[in-house]
């Protein structure tokens, strides 16, 4: 059954965590859809897992539409959210609108996601006002890694953490069904995620959230950095693909691959004709 707002909204009602996962390939979404996940995230983290950037900010809107809609043809009953890239809603409210129609209509995603709290709360209302689902990103928000000078826990003292709250207050009056917390402290993502309506997803934010998300690699064990505090190995996919890409290797540089059972031994042609065609050239 197809993953809906208003049946994601049911789940966190009823106490029911919500998973969420980034995914940026059509084949990965099969499996997702397979294995039960709930919802994908179609991260500009794209930009480091996939095109091996050392940050988010040089994925554009056409890079995240091609990664998108192969996501969506794979994720037949999983909630789909596009991530609005860096400079793509920043510079105005109209801007934010159309960047956000367009992964929208040209992906088939149900949601985007845009980062900020109270910075953005207009973009947010316009694009929920346009009739597109939106959800927020508090906290450390990667598309503002210079600011922060690193990628940083965000809402330590008390000061800090009050700004973080308000975020939250700020972009659910603004119409946000659903907000990363990324890497806040444990005592205020369980603040948060009691005082408000919307979903909460965790990342780096403790397991009082309503659900969580990981970038896929990281969770599998195949990410070419150095995974975070917050990202557990749930298998150690990485290896397993390493060792086969050795193995292939191997049984194709020692003449074992492709053995018999793998080639089409059936021919229209007889050995004799063959033969003459090697005597003729």
């Amino acid at each position: 059954m197809k993953r809906t707002v208003s049946t994601l909204l049911d789940m966190k009602k009823n106490g029911e965590k919500i998973t969420q996962l980034t995914c940026y390939d059509y084949s990965t979404a099969l499996l997702m859809n397979e294995a039960g996940i709930d919802t994908i995230l179609v991260g500009d983290s794209l930009g480091m897992t996939m095109q091996g950037y050392d940050t988010t900010l040089p994925v554009t809107m056409e890079e995240m539409i091609t990664y998108g809609r192969s996501v969506v043809r794979g994720a037949k009953d999983i909630f789909v959210i596009m991530d609005m890239p860096f400079m793509s809603y920043q510079v105005s409210v109209a801007q934010a609108v159309e960047n956000a129609g367009r992964l929208i209509k040209e992906t088939g995603a149900n949601a985007v996601k845009l980062e900020g709290g109270a910075a953005v709360k207009e973009q947010i209302k316009a694009i929920v006002d346009s009739g597109i689902p939106v959800c927020a990103h508090i906290g450390m928000t990667p598309q503002s890694v210079n600011v922060f000078g690193g990628f940083k826990v965000q809402g330590k003292g008390e000061a800090n953490a009050e700004r973080v709250l308000q975020d939250a207050f700020d972009v659910q009056e603004a119409g946000a069904f659903m907000c990363v917390l990324e890497c806040v402290p444990p005592k205020l993502a369980e603040l948060i995620s009691k005082k408000v309506d919307m979903i909460t997803i965790g990342i780096g934010a403790s397991n009082k959230c309503d659900g969580q998300v990981l970038v896929w690699q990281d969770m599998a064990g195949i990410s070419a950095n150095v995974s975070p505090k917050f990202a557990k190995h749930f298998g150690e996919i990485g290896q397993a693909m390493k060792d086969a890409f050795a193995t292939y290797s191997n049984e194709v540089k020692n003449a074992t691959f492709p053995a018999v059972e793998h080639t089409y031994t059936k021919s229209d042609c007889s050995d004799d004709f063959l033969k003459s065609l090697d005597e003729k050239y």
